[in-house]
């Protein structure tokens, strides 16, 4: 067991609902939050622009097992190959706080906070100009928003935008619910997007960081399980899953 520490700008999500990560096996979710798949829409310039929802899927069981393996034979839900996949289930992140491992990126009116620890490839970093550049210009009203826009996008919350005192982080508003994201440009499935405050724990009790927003791996290639960190695009990950965006845009 541990202090169970909250990041700023984010709220523990209800009791019902908590992750557990099985040590050499799923996912293990309690309290039947929404799962849908998330597609990353590109703007008319092919830059990562927005979430758009897809498929629902059924999360009848309590708790609901979620292949992080990457071998299930009935993604997202876990079948058991995990016992025979040729995977590393090691959990290797320390489970510090995200801020910890940050650069704090000041500028003229904003902050932004990074770490590239939990990046997940998503992209939306780079839409219009660069999150790095804007909050340099941040004392232009359209730029803060911009950066705003770009880190607030950022699923795993490797990007945060921060007031000039760097002191209170402009968070979106997310109710507990999973996504699955796809990502159609580069032909690749991402990792599960955690959203609203939902803890995630060890079976021996620790309970990471909560965070309004985090992506944990799907693919079982993450060098910092159970957090995604990009490489399902660099080994084109396939969860046959289909479906297209045709739901909510975000």
């Amino acid at each position: 067991m541990n202090k169970i520490v909250v990041e700023p700008g984010s709220m523990r999500a209800d009791e019902k609902f908590h992750i557990t990560v099985k040590s050499e096996g799923p996912y293990l979710v309690f309290g039947r939050p929404p799962l849908v798949q998330q597609f990353i829409i590109q703007n008319a310039e092919g830059e990562s622009w927005a979430f758009q929802a897809g498929r629902s899927f059924a999360m009848a069981d309590e708790p609901t097992a979620l292949c992080r393996c990457g071998a299930s034979h009935r993604k997202p839900y876990c079948d058991g190959s995990h016992r025979n996949a040729d995977w590393d289930p090691q959990l290797t992140d320390p489970g510090d706080p995200i801020l910890a491992g940050a650069e704090m990126n000041e500028g003229p009116q904003a902050v932004l906070s990074d770490n590239p620890h939990y990046c997940v490839f998503a992209r939306f970093c780079d839409a219009g100009d660069r999150a790095w550049n804007l909050v340099q210009e941040s004392d232009d009203p359209e730029k803060a928003e911009l950066l705003i826009r770009e880190a607030n996008h950022c699923p795993g919350a490797r990007l945060s935008a921060w007031d000039a005192a760097g002191e209170i982080p402009e968070e979106p508003k997310f109710e507990p619910s999973l996504g699955l994201i796809e990502d159609p440009k580069i032909d690749a499935s991402g990792g599960l997007w955690v959203r609203g405050g939902i803890p995630i724990q060890r079976e021996d009790g620790f309970t990471y960081e909560i965070r309004n927003r985090t992506v944990l791996c799907r693919c079982g290639q993450s060098s910092n399980k159970p957090y995604c960190d990009g490489t399902h695009a660099s080994a084109h990950f396939d969860d046959g899953l289909g479906g297209r965006p045709e739901g909510k845009k975000w």
